[in-house]
């Protein structure tokens, strides 16, 4: 497999996790809606899972977001 191939793999890999991950917290949110509990304590667990939610996806977004280095060409 060449690298460019390689390269293509890997992003469709971030991006289907990236994916999967916004599903699970849109379902985790929908949830929380349902609770019977207190409006704070519902604001306090939405803060934490959103900064869940940030620290899961962004390294994987600046991956795919990262420019490819590429080396010089050898020929004129």
């Amino acid at each position: 497999m060449s690298k460019k191939e390689q390269r293509e793999v890997l992003l469709a890999q971030r991006e289907a996790l990236i994916d999967e991950l916004d599903s699970l917290y849109k379902r985790t949110f929908d949830r929380i809606s349902t609770l019977k509990i207190s409006e704070r304590s519902i604001a306090k667990l939405t803060q934490i899972i959103l900064l869940s939610r940030d620290s899961a996806i962004a390294p994987l977004r600046e991956e795919i977001e990262q420019p490819l280095i590429t080396s010089p060409s050898t020929q004129p």
